[in-house]
Parts: C-alpha cells; structure tokens; sequence
C-alpha cells in the first residue's frame, strides 16, 4: 500500500505520531490492555486521525499486518521447528558443551555472541534468532543468571550483521543507489560491525544481564523425560543442521551481491534457480527436512510430528502481536509522516554524513521498519551524492554505515523485532524498552561515530 497525500502538516503529523505512541504506552503499561489489542486499536485509531481515506483505512491495516506475517511467520514457524528438534533430541546442549569447552564458562555470552556473527553473516535478523534461541537458553540453563546476559550479545550479534553487512538486502541496496563498491562495502562494514557489537551489544549484555535478572523462558517447551535415555545427536551433524540454512541461504544473498556488481548475469537460468533455494523460506524448509530426517532418527514419524506441532502452539501470539507491530508501522508509513519528515530534515543544510543519520533515524522511528529506512534514506540523498565531488569509495561506504546506524536505533513498538525479542525472552514492553531498544540505539549510534571518524579522516 503506497503512501497517500498528508493532509496535515509535517508538524501536526508528529504529533500524531507521538500520540500514538504515548496512548500505546498508556494502554500496554497502565491499562495492562494486551499487546495485540492495543497495536490494532492504535492502529485503526492513527489511521483514521491522520487522514487516510475511510474507504483505505482496513486496506492499509491488513496491507502492514499482512506484509509482516508474510516476512516473519514463515521464519519463525520453521526456526521454531528446528529450534524445537535441536532442543529436545539435545543437539543444543551439545553445541553448548562445545561452545563452553572452547571458550570456558565464564565467557559463554562471548561465546554465542562469536557464534551469532558467524551465523548472522548470510542469514537474516529473525531466522537467525529464532535458530540459535535453544543454544541460548541451553547454555542460560547449565551457567544460571539472568537469560538477558546469554541472549542480549546473540540477538545484538545478528542485529549488527543485519544492518551494516552485504550481502543483506538494505546495505547492498542503499550501497547500490549510493554507488558505493560492494566489496569494499563488506569490509568497511566489518570493520565497523565488530567493535560496534562488542561496546553495544556484548559489554551492554553483561551489564544487563546484572541489571535485570530475568527467568530462562519456557516459550520453546521442556525436554521430554523421555529424551534423557535417548544418544544425543553428533556435533557434526548439530552443526550440519545449523550451517545448512547458512550455506543455502548465501546462495541467494550472496548471488544477489554478485548480480549488483555486474559479476553474474541476474537473469541466467542457474542464478534463478539457485537464488530460489537460497530464499530464507525456502532455505529454512529444506532445513526442517534435513534435521527432521537427522535429528529424529530413531523416533516414529508420530513422535516427530508430536515434535514439530509442539514448536508451532507457543509461538502463535509472538507472530499475532509482531504483526499488529507491523500493522501499526505500515500505518505511519501509508499516512506519510516519514517523507514528510525525511523532506523537512532534507531541507536543513547539515553535513551531508550527518544529514544521513538523522534522516535514517527519522525514518526508522517514525515508521519501524530497518531495511525501509535504510533505502528509503539512500534514495532520497543519492542525487546529493551524486552532486557532491570529491566523494572517495571510502566516503560511499561510510554514508552507507551512517544510514545504516540510523536505521538502527531506536526499535519501539512499530518495528517487529522489537515484539519478537521481546515475546521470545517474556519481556514485559518496558523492560524490552529498557535493553533491547538501549540496545540497539547504541548499536547503530557507535556504528555512527565510527562512519563519523572513517569519513573524516578517510
């Protein structure tokens, strides 16, 4: 659903915004109205108030609601199911041992926080997430503490390869509209994603962790009794079932860079087909297969289904309210408040870097969305770009980094990792205000600084 024409000034619109966004506060917080209710309500109630026309208003509602479980629930739903057979046949707690024999207990978090790059380089935020989450909670388990000291490094891990790394889709395309080289582009955004989840996601974990002392969550379902008599799964073959979906889905992200560099033909017949396999839906359903036939050796085919519908019950209301997430972010960006903030911003005259930050921000807060932040802000500054001489590869590279720094911070109730982190580890909204929103606010605020130093010193 494409924007329609503001019918209130820039000002008035974010106001509305910010209104909606207090009356959320009001009703999840204080009124204990339940997530999913409140999201459609406020969304039904932002759509009407800031001028979409009657007659579109259930169209745009169903339009985010829609668009957002067609991105997700497929992820989840298999992510949960692999999650689900590596949990109770105890691969988990087998790649955990290893992790922890390699790295010793007192760096476990730094231990899954390593893993969760690894991993995080081809596969997206909430596939990855939702595949690692029984490692997390295996390790939370043997080592006690609050589950916000394992998770918070992981899941700050992904959300670090996400943004700032190609062969994801919003740094290669804003990469691609900015004309910055992609391979460089890798590098430079390396560089930049290591340190920046070491200070803003490991090190904040740690403190968090401490801070906020929080219950391993039950959402993926206890091990059966059963299982304990059971010979766990070889690491190889843990691992196999893990980089399976890693190797597969790189065949479309990475074959998709190649094609924006001009290195393949995008519309061979082979690039095709292998691009196909390597769709994460795609991917991840080969995946479930695989670990299906791996992992439930041994088992009846009725105990293996009883595995996988068990996956599927606890994770319907994290996919309902990350819709209605989506949902409320599709009506912020139908009613027009990003654009016209993001013209506003554009209109001020600031350091172009800076420039690219602020309206990457604005765009993120305003309308949730990461990767529509990244290229909408990429779009919208590319003809500045391509005005200003004097721009080295490097500098291409670092406005890419500050977009994508602003297409970071700030996750709030629009944005649907925001409820997916917090459903999967049984957050409460404002403790998921207190370290997965700092969190990543300081995740994509260091990554900033440091495209700041790279395009003044580079």
């Amino acid at each position: 659903m494409n924007s329609v024409e503001p019918v209130h000034s820039t000002a008035v619109l974010l106001l509305i915004a910010l209104a909606a966004v207090l009356v959320l506060l009001v009703l999840i917080m204080r009124f204990r109205l339940h997530a999913f209710v409140s999201l459609v309500l406020v969304s039904l109630m932002t759509a009407m108030v800031a001028g979409i026309p009657m007659a579109d208003v259930i169209g745009v509602l169903m339009q985010g609601f829609g668009s957002t479980l067609a991105t997700v629930a497929l992820l989840v739903g298999f992510g949960a199911m692999i999650g689900r057979l590596l949990e109770i046949t105890g691969g988990a707690q087998v790649l955990a041992d290893r992790l922890i024999g390699q790295f010793g207990a007192e760096r476990a978090p730094f231990a899954l926080g390593v893993a969760s790059l690894l991993f995080g380089f081809p596969i997206f935020f909430d596939a990855g997430l939702v595949v690692m989450l029984p490692i997390i909670f295996s390790v939370a388990y043997r080592f006690g503490g609050s589950v916000l000291l394992y998770a918070l490094p992981a899941a700050g891990a992904f959300a670090a390869m996400h943004a700032l790394l190609p062969p994801h889709p919003g740094p290669v395309a804003a990469g691609d509209l900015l004309g910055a080289d992609i391979g460089l582009l890798v590098v430079v955004g390396l560089v930049v994603a290591l340190p920046t989840w070491f200070f803003g996601s490991y090190l904040f974990g740690l403190w968090a962790g401490r801070r906020f002392v929080l219950p391993i969550p039950q959402i993926l379902g206890a091990i059966d009794a059963e299982s304990h008599d059971r010979i766990p799964p070889s690491f190889g073959t843990v691992m196999l079932v893990l980089l399976l979906p890693l190797g597969l889905i790189f065949l479309n992200t990475g074959l998709g860079t190649l094609a924006t560099m001009g290195v393949v033909d995008a519309g061979a017949g082979w690039v095709t087909v292998l691009r196909l396999i390597g769709q994460t839906p795609i991917a991840l359903l080969i995946t479930v297969l695989v670990a299906m036939a791996l992992l439930g050796r041994g088992r009846s085919a009725t105990e293996v289904e009883r595995i996988m519908d068990s996956a599927l019950a606890p994770i319907c209301a994290i996919i309902l309210v990350t819709g209605a997430g989506g949902m409320f972010g599709g009506v912020l960006r139908a009613s027009g408040i990003g654009e016209a903030l993001a013209s506003s911003l554009d209109a001020v005259g600031m350091p172009l870097i800076v420039a690219a930050f602020v309206i990457s921000t604005a765009l993120r807060v305003a309308q949730g969305s990461a990767t529509v932040a990244l290229t909408t802000t990429a779009g919208l500054i590319a003809p500045t770009v391509a005005a200003t001489t004097g721009l080295s590869e490097f500098d291409r590279c670092f406005l890419v980094v500050a977009i994508a720094g602003g297409a970071t911070v700030l996750s709030h109730f629009n944005d649907s990792g925001f409820w997916l982190v917090g459903r999967f580890l049984e957050m409460d909204e404002k403790t998921t205000l207190k370290t997965w929103t700092v969190m990543e606010t300081l995740l994509g605020s260091i990554a900033f600084g440091f495209a700041l130093i790279g395009w003044w010193l580079l």
